[in-house]
């Protein structure tokens, strides 16, 4: 592990951060046409190995060069590809068979709280203070208030509790993944990104076939999505992930989590045609808020640039 330097977020990680969250927010939608053709596990298994296949391509056609030094930290590299997305896109799969879409969308949004202290412990110059604190509580006040009555109503299903676990638990492998990336020792972005991602493939593969058995033949449709998920938020969303974490830490990257509802309900409106709820900017008002109270710092520089 290296103890590396704090870094200030710049213009680039800005646009970035706000590029994933429109990234993931959308995907529930291309999540659901797949789920058509599709079961979960595979589903996930699907996307990772097809985002694992396409950054292997274009790694090793770089060169394939993954440490940039002598240090070797590939205990730490395992932990994170085990629990970057294998792990919590199988307790996330699991988890929301049992809870209903608002607690899971509250517990995505807790990532950056659980982020907060384990960065104010492991990442120098992370450390917590009253203002980051209050901005990140406000912030994910405002996706309780955007998800609604969804955010903690009982399904009434004799297996809640584990779900909620579940899905509390995919948020802690998030967080406790985005600080281990940034204590990695110098790597190149392209081949971190696709190491973990060869991992977590070779995580979910297996138990998809222990859960679900062999694979469903999908149709043209499902195999569409799947291309999709693998290109976009899985492969380019992975690779972005990274180096926001590299170059502006695991705090600054976990702004993504407040984001991700708020997109995925505006283009449910929007693409879709649901309903916006009454709450939207009384929530909307409350995330910029928050955000704005937690990366006063990093704005106040950005705009001073």
């Amino acid at each position: 592990m290296s103890d590396q330097p704090a870094l200030r977020p710049t213009p680039a990680n800005w646009l970035m951060v706000a590029a994933l969250g429109i990234t993931w927010g959308a995907t529930f939608l291309v999540i659901e046409i797949a789920l058509r053709g599709i079961t979960p596990f595979w589903l996930a298994a699907g996307r990772i190995g097809f985002a694992a296949l396409l950054m292997t391509a274009i790694w090793g056609a770089r060169g394939g060069r993954l440490f940039l030094s002598d240090q070797r930290g590939w205990s730490s590299l395992c932990l994170v590809g085990v629990f970057s997305s294998a792990v919590p896109f199988m307790l996330l799969s699991w988890g929301q068979q049992f809870v209903t879409s608002g607690f899971a969308g509250v517990s995505m949004a807790a990532v950056a709280l659980m982020v907060l202290p384990l960065a104010h412990v492991f990442v120098p110059g992370e450390a917590m203070n009253l203002r980051k604190t209050l901005g990140f509580v406000i912030g994910f006040a405002g996706v309780v208030i955007l998800i609604g009555t969804q955010a903690f109503e009982s399904t009434g299903s004799g297996m809640e509790t584990a779900g909620r676990l579940a899905c509390l638990g995919a948020a802690a492998c998030y967080a406790g993944s985005s600080v281990l990336v940034r204590r990695l020792p110098p790597v190149d972005p392209i081949g971190l990104a696709t190491v973990l991602l060869l991992i977590g493939a070779a995580v979910v593969i297996p138990a998809a076939f222990a859960v679900e058995g062999p694979p469903p033949l999908p149709d043209r449709n499902t195999l569409i999505a799947l291309a999709v998920l693998g290109l976009v938020p899985t492969a380019a969303a992975n690779l972005l992930r990274v180096l926001v974490i590299r170059s502006a830490g695991p705090t600054f990257m976990s702004l993504t989590n407040y984001q991700v509802p708020l997109w995925s309900v505006i283009f449910g409106a929007v693409i879709l045609g649901e309903p916006l709820p009454p709450s939207l900017l009384t929530a909307l008002s409350l995330i910029l808020i928050g955000v704005a109270l937690s990366q006063w710092n990093a704005l106040r520089g950005l705009f001073a640039r």
